[in-house]
């Protein structure tokens, strides 16, 4: 409920066993199995609100460190994705409406100066929500477990790869919580 209101809520998801479990761990939501960048560019005007979250292990600081670490290569190097920078200036240009589009602190200077920062995400939006803190969320010491706790969803019922990537990639409900809360003065 916001003000009053019910929300109705449609989650894009690329992957059908996650979005099975989203389904189940929230039922009451509409859950589309297809690409979410490409979903954005044909439904933006479709929504009152829109939240996108970008692949980020492109441009994560982790990755890109682990990656030139010692002189052994761990992971090798890959282009920035760009999607992330074509979802801002899309919605900062057609969306009617209010959004938030979430990504990782890259690991270069961002192309697009982000709107605002909490905790260890860079915001870009259509609104200013001010600045706040929140305690670390410590996700390179975290096992699969404190993952859990710090998000808030169980997923050791499930039978999926990477977990641990799963939690990791999640925004903290409290700074979720924050950003609506300033977006529909809760």
């Amino acid at each position: 409920m916001i003000n009053g209101q019910p929300v109705e809520i449609t989650a894009v998801e690329l992957n059908p066993k996650i979005a099975e479990i989203y389904k189940q761990l929230y039922p009451n939501d509409e859950v589309i199995i297809g690409d979410a960048h490409e979903y954005l560019l044909n439904h933006y005007q479709d929504f009152d609100f829109i939240w996108a979250s970008p692949p980020c292990q492109s441009h994560s600081r982790i990755r890109y460190c682990f990656g030139f670490r010692g002189k052994r290569i761990r992971f090798a190097p890959l282009y920035p994705d760009l999607m992330l920078w074509q979802e801002i200036i899309f919605l900062k240009h057609y969306a009617r409406c209010d959004w938030v589009v979430e990504n990782v602190i890259p690991y270069y200077q961002p192309l697009i100066a982000p709107t605002f920062q909490l905790q260890r995400h860079y915001f870009w939006s259509n609104r200013i929500v001010p600045k706040a803190n929140f305690a670390p969320d410590n996700i390179r010491k975290a096992n699969i477990a404190q993952h859990q706790n710090r998000i808030g969803i169980d997923l050791s019922p499930y039978q999926i790869r990477n977990k641990a990537q799963i939690l990791r990639n999640c925004v903290a409900p409290e700074v979720g919580k924050y950003i609506f809360d300033n977006f529909f003065n809760n």
